[in-house]
Protein backbone atom coordinates (compact mmCIF):
# COMPACT_ATOMS: atom_id res chain seq x y z
CA UNK A 1 0.00 0.00 0.00
CA UNK A 2 1.44 3.56 -0.86
CA UNK A 3 1.46 6.59 0.58
CA UNK A 4 0.26 9.82 -0.67
CA UNK A 5 3.44 12.00 -1.37
CA UNK A 6 3.51 15.18 0.94
CA UNK A 7 4.84 17.64 2.98
CA UNK A 8 7.04 16.49 5.91
CA UNK A 9 4.75 17.28 8.67
CA UNK A 10 2.05 14.94 7.88
CA UNK A 11 4.12 12.23 8.77
CA UNK A 12 4.74 13.01 12.02
CA UNK A 13 2.01 10.48 13.34
CA UNK A 14 4.30 8.24 12.07
CA UNK A 15 7.35 8.85 14.86
CA UNK A 16 7.52 5.64 17.60
CA UNK A 17 9.51 8.42 19.58
CA UNK A 18 8.00 11.09 21.74
CA UNK A 19 11.51 13.46 21.44
CA UNK A 20 14.62 13.87 19.66
CA UNK A 21 16.31 12.74 22.38
CA UNK A 22 14.52 9.42 23.00
CA UNK A 23 15.15 8.56 19.50
CA UNK A 24 19.02 9.54 19.31
CA UNK A 25 19.21 7.09 22.47
CA UNK A 26 17.97 4.02 20.51
CA UNK A 27 19.31 4.92 17.67
CA UNK A 28 22.59 4.70 19.94
CA UNK A 29 21.62 1.44 21.09
CA UNK A 30 20.91 0.29 17.44
CA UNK A 31 24.45 0.87 16.54
CA UNK A 32 26.18 -0.81 19.58
CA UNK A 33 24.44 -3.89 18.61
CA UNK A 34 24.61 -3.81 14.66
CA UNK A 35 27.47 -1.85 13.79
CA UNK A 36 29.25 -4.74 13.22
CA UNK A 37 26.69 -5.94 10.51
CA UNK A 38 27.54 -2.78 8.42
CA UNK A 39 30.23 -2.29 5.89
CA UNK A 40 31.85 1.12 6.17
CA UNK A 41 29.86 2.77 3.14
CA UNK A 42 26.80 1.26 4.57
CA UNK A 43 27.42 3.06 8.17
CA UNK A 44 27.78 6.13 6.36
CA UNK A 45 24.55 5.94 4.24
CA UNK A 46 22.90 4.75 7.84
CA UNK A 47 24.33 7.58 10.00
CA UNK A 48 23.39 10.27 7.14
CA UNK A 49 19.87 9.08 6.45
CA UNK A 50 19.57 9.52 10.41
CA UNK A 51 20.18 12.89 10.44
CA UNK A 52 18.18 13.44 8.08
CA UNK A 53 15.32 12.17 10.70
CA UNK A 54 15.80 14.85 13.29
CA UNK A 55 13.02 17.19 12.42
CA UNK A 56 10.37 14.47 12.75
CA UNK A 57 12.26 12.08 15.37
CA UNK A 58 12.28 8.94 14.13
CA UNK A 59 11.14 9.66 10.45
CA UNK A 60 12.97 10.84 7.34
CA UNK A 61 11.36 11.40 3.64
CA UNK A 62 15.01 12.50 1.43
CA UNK A 63 14.85 11.20 -1.90
CA UNK A 64 18.21 8.54 -2.29
CA UNK A 65 20.14 10.90 -4.31
CA UNK A 66 20.01 13.91 -1.81
CA UNK A 67 20.66 11.50 1.25
CA UNK A 68 23.95 10.49 -2.00
CA UNK A 69 24.55 14.24 -1.97
CA UNK A 70 24.97 15.10 1.62
CA UNK A 71 27.42 12.50 2.16
CA UNK A 72 29.18 13.54 -1.42
CA UNK A 73 30.10 16.99 -0.21
CA UNK A 74 30.45 15.93 3.72
CA UNK A 75 33.54 13.72 2.52
CA UNK A 76 34.46 16.19 -0.13
CA UNK A 77 33.82 13.89 -3.01
CA UNK A 78 34.28 10.27 -1.42
CA UNK A 79 30.82 9.29 -1.45
CA UNK A 80 28.83 5.69 -1.29
CA UNK A 81 27.36 4.18 -4.44
CA UNK A 82 23.41 4.26 -4.68
CA UNK A 83 23.47 0.70 -4.87
CA UNK A 84 25.53 0.08 -0.81
CA UNK A 85 23.00 2.53 0.17
CA UNK A 86 20.11 -0.02 -1.08
CA UNK A 87 22.15 -2.57 0.91
CA UNK A 88 22.12 -0.67 3.56
CA UNK A 89 18.24 -0.62 3.42
CA UNK A 90 17.63 -3.83 3.07
CA UNK A 91 19.98 -4.81 6.01
CA UNK A 92 18.50 -2.05 8.70
CA UNK A 93 14.97 -3.41 7.61
CA UNK A 94 15.65 -7.18 8.10
CA UNK A 95 17.37 -6.45 11.39
CA UNK A 96 14.25 -4.12 12.62
CA UNK A 97 15.68 -0.92 12.34
CA UNK A 98 12.87 0.37 10.12
CA UNK A 99 9.80 0.38 8.43
CA UNK A 100 9.95 1.52 4.39
CA UNK A 101 6.71 2.63 3.03
CA UNK A 102 6.24 3.72 -0.44
CA UNK A 103 4.86 6.76 -1.44
CA UNK A 104 3.62 8.22 -4.50
CA UNK A 105 2.44 11.75 -6.27
CA UNK A 106 -0.97 12.81 -7.04
CA UNK A 107 -1.14 11.51 -10.50
CA UNK A 108 0.16 8.15 -9.34
CA UNK A 109 3.74 7.82 -10.09
CA UNK A 110 6.22 6.81 -7.43
CA UNK A 111 7.58 9.40 -5.03
CA UNK A 112 10.32 8.97 -2.37
CA UNK A 113 10.02 6.34 0.19
CA UNK A 114 9.35 7.06 3.76
CA UNK A 115 12.44 5.70 6.31
CA UNK A 116 10.40 5.10 9.84
CA UNK A 117 12.91 4.02 12.61
CA UNK A 118 11.82 1.64 14.94
CA UNK A 119 12.19 1.78 18.68
CA UNK A 120 15.09 -0.73 19.89
CA UNK A 121 13.78 -3.30 22.04
CA UNK A 122 14.07 -3.76 25.55
CA UNK A 123 14.90 -7.25 26.98
CA UNK A 124 16.27 -6.08 30.45
CA UNK A 125 14.62 -7.93 33.33
CA UNK A 126 13.74 -5.14 36.23
CA UNK A 127 16.53 -4.81 38.96
CA UNK A 128 15.95 -6.56 41.97
CA UNK A 129 15.90 -3.92 44.91
CA UNK A 130 18.16 -4.80 47.43
CA UNK A 131 17.12 -5.44 51.46
CA UNK A 132 18.88 -3.87 54.17
CA UNK A 133 17.91 -5.60 56.85
CA UNK A 134 20.06 -6.06 60.25
CA UNK A 135 21.17 -9.63 60.85
CA UNK A 136 20.45 -10.84 64.33
CA UNK A 137 22.69 -14.35 64.54
CA UNK A 138 25.62 -15.35 66.78
CA UNK A 139 26.99 -18.15 64.43
CA UNK A 140 29.80 -18.04 63.03
CA UNK A 141 29.04 -20.33 60.81
CA UNK A 142 25.67 -18.64 59.61
CA UNK A 143 27.02 -14.98 59.22
CA UNK A 144 29.90 -17.01 56.67
CA UNK A 145 27.27 -18.95 54.98
CA UNK A 146 25.22 -15.04 54.47
CA UNK A 147 28.52 -13.27 53.38
CA UNK A 148 29.18 -16.45 50.77
CA UNK A 149 25.20 -15.84 49.51
CA UNK A 150 26.69 -11.67 48.81
CA UNK A 151 29.39 -12.94 47.11
CA UNK A 152 27.70 -14.94 44.89
CA UNK A 153 26.71 -13.28 41.41
CA UNK A 154 22.99 -13.02 41.09
CA UNK A 155 21.47 -15.27 37.89
CA UNK A 156 18.58 -13.57 35.74
CA UNK A 157 15.82 -15.57 36.41
CA UNK A 158 13.33 -16.16 33.55
CA UNK A 159 9.70 -17.09 34.35
CA UNK A 160 7.36 -18.45 31.74
CA UNK A 161 4.21 -17.35 30.39
CA UNK A 162 2.01 -18.24 33.37
CA UNK A 163 4.44 -15.09 35.40
CA UNK A 164 2.93 -12.66 32.51
CA UNK A 165 1.63 -9.20 33.79
CA UNK A 166 -2.44 -9.38 33.77
CA UNK A 167 -2.45 -6.35 31.84
CA UNK A 168 -1.66 -8.60 28.39
CA UNK A 169 -4.65 -9.95 27.02
CA UNK A 170 -5.14 -13.63 27.45
CA UNK A 171 -5.51 -14.75 24.01
CA UNK A 172 -2.48 -13.12 22.66
CA UNK A 173 -0.67 -15.09 25.91
CA UNK A 174 -1.62 -18.22 24.70
CA UNK A 175 0.04 -17.81 21.56
CA UNK A 176 2.74 -16.38 22.05
CA UNK A 177 4.01 -18.73 24.89
CA UNK A 178 3.97 -21.34 22.18
CA UNK A 179 7.41 -20.25 20.84
CA UNK A 180 8.72 -17.29 23.44
CA UNK A 181 7.42 -18.71 26.53
CA UNK A 182 9.11 -16.23 28.48
CA UNK A 183 7.09 -13.77 30.81
CA UNK A 184 9.08 -10.63 29.61
CA UNK A 185 9.12 -11.47 26.07
CA UNK A 186 5.51 -11.83 25.72
CA UNK A 187 5.23 -8.20 27.91
CA UNK A 188 7.81 -6.93 25.18
CA UNK A 189 5.71 -7.95 22.62
CA UNK A 190 2.27 -6.58 23.93
CA UNK A 191 4.19 -3.44 24.46
CA UNK A 192 5.03 -2.99 21.27
CA UNK A 193 1.58 -3.17 20.21
CA UNK A 194 0.67 -0.46 22.35
CA UNK A 195 3.01 1.61 21.15
CA UNK A 196 2.26 1.02 17.60
CA UNK A 197 -1.88 1.59 18.17
CA UNK A 198 -0.75 4.68 19.85
CA UNK A 199 0.65 5.82 16.99
CA UNK A 200 -2.07 4.89 14.43
CA UNK A 201 -4.51 6.30 16.55
CA UNK A 202 -6.30 3.17 17.31
CA UNK A 203 -5.80 2.06 21.46
CA UNK A 204 -8.92 2.27 21.85
CA UNK A 205 -9.88 -0.74 19.14
CA UNK A 206 -9.17 -3.57 21.71
CA UNK A 207 -10.60 -5.93 19.69
CA UNK A 208 -9.34 -4.80 16.57
CA UNK A 209 -5.37 -4.15 18.19
CA UNK A 210 -5.62 -8.20 19.46
CA UNK A 211 -6.71 -9.76 16.31
CA UNK A 212 -3.89 -7.58 14.50
CA UNK A 213 -1.35 -8.26 17.21
CA UNK A 214 -2.38 -12.54 16.47
CA UNK A 215 -1.98 -12.12 13.13
CA UNK A 216 0.78 -10.40 13.34
CA UNK A 217 2.67 -13.07 15.68
CA UNK A 218 1.59 -15.46 13.19
CA UNK A 219 3.48 -13.86 10.07
CA UNK A 220 6.27 -13.21 12.55
CA UNK A 221 6.48 -17.13 13.37
CA UNK A 222 6.39 -17.73 9.50
CA UNK A 223 9.44 -15.31 8.30
CA UNK A 224 11.25 -16.76 11.05
CA UNK A 225 10.70 -20.82 9.75
CA UNK A 226 12.11 -19.60 6.80
CA UNK A 227 15.40 -17.14 7.72
CA UNK A 228 16.81 -15.90 10.48
CA UNK A 229 15.62 -13.21 12.87
CA UNK A 230 17.93 -11.15 14.59
CA UNK A 231 15.78 -9.09 17.00
CA UNK A 232 11.92 -11.14 16.80
CA UNK A 233 9.97 -8.05 18.64
CA UNK A 234 11.43 -5.34 16.84
CA UNK A 235 10.74 -7.36 13.45
CA UNK A 236 7.15 -8.06 14.90
CA UNK A 237 6.83 -4.23 15.71
CA UNK A 238 7.51 -3.93 11.94
CA UNK A 239 4.84 -6.21 10.59
CA UNK A 240 2.38 -4.91 12.92
CA UNK A 241 2.53 -1.56 12.07
CA UNK A 242 2.44 -1.98 8.34
CA UNK A 243 -0.87 -3.66 9.54
CA UNK A 244 -2.07 -0.77 10.94
CA UNK A 245 -1.32 1.70 8.72
CA UNK A 246 -3.06 -0.18 6.03
CA UNK A 247 -6.11 0.37 8.06
CA UNK A 248 -5.72 3.57 8.64
CA UNK A 249 -4.94 4.27 5.03
CA UNK A 250 -8.40 2.63 4.52
CA UNK A 251 -9.97 4.26 7.04
CA UNK A 252 -9.27 7.53 5.70
CA UNK A 253 -10.26 6.80 2.35
CA UNK A 254 -13.75 5.99 3.45
CA UNK A 255 -13.65 8.96 5.57
CA UNK A 256 -13.06 10.99 2.11
CA UNK A 257 -15.76 9.24 0.11
CA UNK A 258 -17.88 9.93 2.59
CA UNK A 259 -16.99 13.69 2.94
CA UNK A 260 -17.34 13.95 -0.68
CA UNK A 261 -20.65 12.71 -0.85
CA UNK A 262 -21.39 15.12 1.56
CA UNK A 263 -20.09 17.89 0.30
CA UNK A 264 -21.42 16.96 -3.21
CA UNK A 265 -24.95 17.50 -1.85
CA UNK A 266 -24.15 20.72 -0.01
CA UNK A 267 -22.73 22.68 -3.72
CA UNK A 268 -23.53 26.12 -2.05
CA UNK A 269 -21.63 25.94 1.23
CA UNK A 270 -17.96 26.48 1.32
CA UNK A 271 -15.17 23.80 2.45
CA UNK A 272 -15.01 24.44 6.31
CA UNK A 273 -18.98 24.65 6.63
CA UNK A 274 -19.21 21.03 4.49
CA UNK A 275 -16.88 19.98 7.07
CA UNK A 276 -17.92 21.29 10.19
CA UNK A 277 -21.79 19.60 9.52
CA UNK A 278 -20.04 16.53 8.28
CA UNK A 279 -17.77 16.23 11.64
CA UNK A 280 -20.68 16.77 13.48
CA UNK A 281 -23.00 14.23 11.81
CA UNK A 282 -20.30 11.96 12.43
CA UNK A 283 -19.98 12.65 15.92
CA UNK A 284 -16.57 13.54 16.06
CA UNK A 285 -17.24 17.07 17.69
CA UNK A 286 -20.69 18.34 19.06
Amino acid sequence: MSLKSGAMEQYREYSPFSSLAEFNRDMEKWMAEHKKDFSKGELMGLKRLVRFAAKIPGVCHAKIGTVLKAIHDEYDGSGISRSTFKRMLVKAKKLGMMTIYETERKNGSQSSNLYVFSPFPNHELPKEEKLNCPIETSNPSEIKNIKDLNKRKDEPIRLDHSYTSDDVPKPFVQLVKCFFNDAKTIEEFWRMTRIAAYNYNSENETEFILTTAIDSIKQLVRTIKTKKIHKPVAYYYGIISQKLHEHLYRERCEISIEFEGYSGERPYNNYYENLAGFLIEQGVIA
